[in-house]
């Protein structure tokens, strides 16, 4: 694939791409179907994705017609990746085996003794199928991590209510991160012309999945004034959250961990924010046991910030929050939810739903529309990346673990043929523009609290 990354870099043409022949083999990060038991018996907090996550050569595989290859520049690390590595909350190779039982010959690929992962990248469409139409070889572009079977009726209108719906990277093989990926053509996007490669490549899943969230008719739908709690306002979705809700007139509340991150939110425009450890909230009493007082405690600290309850609670922790959340969303609001990293089995009160009137709806990731639409604000400027650190392809496991031990702001990049950061931007006028210092605020406030 070296190749192919020099040829990108020199500038060269489709042709001469296209010229350049296909590798037996290409080097990606990938688990393995003999090491899900590995961590058997272990806490969760004590299973390490380092010991896991292996970088290597994989044969590469056939390309179906409606499918591109993508020379892979760059990556990021999702909590999906996590999953993945340490096999919870089950082995993801349930998933491509179920996904091999359809008997088509392009699903039964997916069942290898291995598990290429990432659900996201950036790079340059080197060969396309025979019936793809709207992309070409040379194509630099995205990836957003909806995959879907358009033959399929049940994956229009809304294609994250389709059948057979997949995060691709997650629950099928061949991901983004490595140097080659397989990806369907409805899962392109343009690449961002003022962004590098790493920029381009951290968005596509939390960006998308937040525009879900708070834009989209299939969320909240949130209007001018709507005041949105959001947990883990620095994190990977969270970071987008607060700017979708700026741009569309809201009041975002952010939650942090420390007063660092409360200072990159002030920064961003978020003036009402609460720090959950310096207010040491204590939700729970014991492990099975909530503290009502303190989710009281709670909602009054967002009153006093704001004046109000709020309208959207943007929700992905889980059971360490759920019960909080449901509790101070406003009268008649709306919990969001779309993930439960601290836990999937969730207790709330539910008198402070039914007799309050709110509602509880679920998010997960976004359709080809709602992912195109929060890739165009990416490239009118309109929403910044959050990229705060990134990692070589060699260091995955580390990247990882970082996400695991939530020692990072936004997201972590990681470079796959691309050799060096910041290579890839076309527009630098355009990028001037919109202001280095907000494309490249999660990275300086970064390298500035190191």
């Amino acid at each position: 694939m070296n190749e192919f990354a020099d040829a990108i870099s020199a500038g060269a043409s489709a042709a001469e791409i296209e010229a350049i022949p296909l590798p037996s083999h290409y080097r990606a990060a990938y688990i393995l179907r003999e090491d899900a038991e590995i961590f058997a018996g272990l806490a969760s907090a004590d299973k390490d994705p380092r010991k896991t996550l292996k970088v290597g050569a994989v044969p590469t595989p056939e390309l179906a017609p409606d499918e591109v290859f993508v020379a892979i520049m760059a990556s990021s690390i999702n909590f999906n990746t996590v999953w993945s590595a340490i096999f919870e909350p089950v082995s993801t190779f349930s998933f491509l085996d179920r996904l091999g039982k359809s008997g088509s010959l392009w699903d039964r690929r997916h069942v290898q003794p291995y598990h290429v992962v990432g659900s996201d990248g950036s790079g340059v469409v080197i060969r396309v199928g025979s019936a793809v139409r709207n992309w070409k070889v040379g194509d630099k572009v995205t990836i957003h991590c909806n995959y879907v079977d358009d033959q399929d009726p049940s994956a229009h209108d809304d294609s994250m209510m389709a059948a057979n719906q997949r995060i691709w990277g997650f629950e099928t093989n061949f991901g983004g991160l490595a140097d080659l990926a397989v990806v369907k053509a409805n899962q392109l996007m343009p690449k961002p012309a003022h962004l590098s490669w790493e920029e381009a490549a951290c968005n596509a899943l939390c960006n998308s999945t937040s525009y879900r969230m708070l834009v989209s008719k299939n969320g909240a739908a949130m209007k001018q004034g709507d005041v949105v709690l959001i947990w883990g306002a620095t994190g990977g979705i969270g970071g987008y959250a607060v700017q979708y809700v700026l741009n569309g007139g809201g009041i975002p509340v952010g939650v942090v961990s420390s007063p660092e991150k409360a200072e990159l939110l002030k920064e961003m425009g978020c003036e009402a924010v609460i720090d959950r450890r310096a207010n040491n909230y204590r939700f729970w009493k014991d492990e099975h046991t909530q503290d009502e007082s303190e989710w009281r405690r709670f909602g009054k600290d967002i009153r006093d910030l704001v004046g109000e309850d709020p309208d959207i609670v943007f929700e992905h922790p889980g059971r360490s929050t759920m019960g909080a959340s449901v509790f101070v969303a406003k009268r008649g609001g709306t919990i969001m939810t779309c993930a439960a990293t601290s836990g999937y089995m969730i207790e709330y009160d539910n008198r402070h739903l039914w007799m309050k009137l709110k509602s509880i709806k679920s998010s997960h990731f976004a359709n080809y529309k709602e992912a195109f639409e929060a890739n165009r604000l990416i490239s009118k400027g309109m929403i910044q990346p959050i990229l705060s650190r990134t990692y070589d392809l060699e260091s995955v496991g580390e990247a990882c673990n970082s996400v695991r031990r939530n020692e990072h702001e936004g997201k972590i990049g990681v470079l796959c043929l691309a050799p060096e950061e910041n290579l890839g931007i076309d527009d630098r006028e355009f990028r001037l523009r919109v202001g280095e210092e907000k494309i490249s605020r999660f990275k300086r406030f970064s390298g500035s609290h190191s």
